[in-house]
């Protein structure tokens, strides 16, 4: 039993280095959460019983926009759901603009009426 024990321990420590590389350590620093604004003008209603919490979303700068030169637009699956409130995207806007990866992930869908409070998301720096 002492020699198979043995032989376990050299072979998990032979390998462990092929093991440990192969493992994958995603960590991310999440920003806040904030309402999509413009739900009601893009896909979200088309969309909406597709969206579950969880989901991630793809965060997307529009420099040239007319209405605000810091908008970030929202996007599920390339479907535009509106954008980061007004608010909130100067740091969002400043971290995509520095080619840092940011993104968002759905924590809460609420089917009222109220358009600003249908698609809660967190904004996450990615590393």
């Amino acid at each position: 039993m002492a020699a198979w024990r043995k032989l376990l321990s050299a072979s998990a420590l032979l390998f462990a280095p092929l093991w440990l590389h192969a493992a994958e350590v995603r960590t991310h620093l999440v920003l806040g959460a904030q309402p999509v604004a413009g739900f009601q003008y893009y896909a979200g209603k088309r969309v909406w019983n597709d969206l579950k919490v969880g989901d991630m979303l793809t965060l997307v700068r529009e420099p040239d926009n007319a209405h605000d030169p810091k908008a970030v637009r929202v996007e599920w699956h390339g479907e535009k759901l509106g954008y980061v409130p007004h608010a909130g995207n100067d740091t969002v806007a400043t971290l995509l603009d520095k080619g840092i990866k940011v993104s968002g992930r759905i924590i809460h869908l609420h089917p009222g009426r109220s358009q600003w409070q249908r698609i809660l998301f967190e904004v996450m720096v990615d590393e």
